[in-house]
């Protein structure tokens, strides 16, 4: 199947204001911060699908998303004051509520405050994040996924930036390929040469279940939830903790730019716990070399990727970096050529493409739902075909 036949591939990428993806993503909730790197009482300016926001967490807590600039003369509200949970513009004073109702006109003689109003947007905060429902109209219900709420281990966040297009990396979740080549340094990893897997897709409930078997035996089950989720383990980073269960959303910054918000959940308890987390900071203490610089200087050839420390860096998100950024930015699916190995990639493309061609043509979508008690299995050798 060729790449350039899918309907609408070209529209999948874009998500700014009035696009047809950037509508979709936004029929979803979306997360857009770390819970914790925003205090009370502070604000923060977030871009999102090429869209600029302002992020406050009120006195009691609370955090609420609300245009970016004050309805008087458009200065950029963020750099104001949080005042219990309101925020007031820098530049006059104009104080807004969570609703995005202006309640203060201090140098009005006769305040017409009742009459202004910027955007706000539902937020939730869950799972140390904070979410967003962007679109128009009633939020859907909000997604839960009880397994993450309460179990005996530790639940971790782990997101960045990478600076590509949202729907290189999506992609990169179907395909197990790539594992025993980008990753090929990675202990856990399979030799890419003589064992890679032979992986299936097919569409379900929530988007694709995806399967993965190689030849040696055992196998992979990971889950992709429409539009940008994914459920999967991932390869272990500490001898105590094992395989990690990972959540993972890839949000669009702009069309070049994305970040994957990831939540992780490890049954590691009591002592090993301490040993765990001592480890870890540890090694992020190490980590002093920034892997988005690290991957320009890889792709402009003045680095090789061999020559990088692993422990100064995330040497998995550089290695998927340089995979994924070198596709380009954008990635020109024109001249690919795809092959069995892509069925994941292929159907991604297939539910994407139907979904933005009804939106467009004004009919119905499909109404996603993730079944109870979906769980990602990794390596199982019992695993059938």
């Amino acid at each position: 199947m060729s790449p350039s036949s899918d309907w609408g591939y070209n529209e999948f990428v874009h998500t700014g204001p009035g696009t047809l993806a950037g509508r979709y993503l936004r029929r979803f909730w979306q997360p857009v911060y770390h819970g914790e790197d925003l205090a009370g009482g502070r604000a923060t300016p977030v871009r999102i699908m090429s869209e600029d926001f302002t992020l406050y967490r009120g006195e009691s807590g609370s955090p609420y998303l609300v245009a970016f600039r004050c309805a008087h003369r458009g200065t950029q509200l963020s750099v104001g004051w949080v005042e219990g949970d309101c925020i007031r513009c820098f530049y006059h004073g104009w104080k807004y509520d969570g609703s995005g109702q202006c309640v203060e006109q201090p140098a009005e003689p006769e305040p017409f405050a009742g009459k202004v109003r910027i955007r706000s947007y539902p937020t939730q905060e869950y799972l140390g994040l904070i979410f967003a429902y962007l679109g128009e109209g009633e939020p859907p219900p909000f997604p839960l996924y009880p397994e993450f709420e309460d179990f005996a281990g530790i639940l971790e966040l782990d997101s960045f930036a990478r600076a590509c297009n949202y729907f290189n990396n999506l992609e990169n979740s179907l395909d197990s390929t790539h594992v025993g080549f980008v990753h090929r340094t990675h202990g856990n990893a399979f030799d890419g040469v003589v064992d890679s897997p032979i992986v299936q897709a097919e569409e379900s409930d929530w988007g694709i279940h995806f399967y993965a078997k190689r030849p040696v035996g055992g196998g992979r089950h990971t889950y992709f939830g429409m539009p940008n989720i994914f459920h999967m383990h991932a390869l272990p980073t500490d001898p105590e903790a094992g395989w990690r269960e990972f959540l993972f959303w890839w949000v669009p910054v702009d069309d070049e730019h994305h970040i994957q918000f990831g939540v992780s959940r490890m049954g590691v308890t009591g002592e090993a716990a301490g040993r765990y987390q001592e480890r870890r900071q540890a090694r992020l203490a190490q980590m002093d070399l920034d892997h988005n610089a690290l991957c320009n200087a890889i792709l402009a050839g003045k680095l090789r990727l061999d020559e990088v420390d692993p422990k100064r860096t995330d040497i998995v998100r550089l290695q998927d970096d340089v995979a994924q950024v070198g596709q380009g930015r954008i990635a020109d699916r024109e001249h690919e050529r795809l092959g069995r190995a892509d069925a994941g990639v292929i159907m991604i493309r297939k539910l994407w493409a139907r979904e933005l061609k009804a939106l467009a043509d004004g009919q119905p979508l499909k109404q996603w739902s993730r079944p109870a008690g979906l769980a990602p299995m990794t390596w199982n050798p019992e695993l059938g075909d």
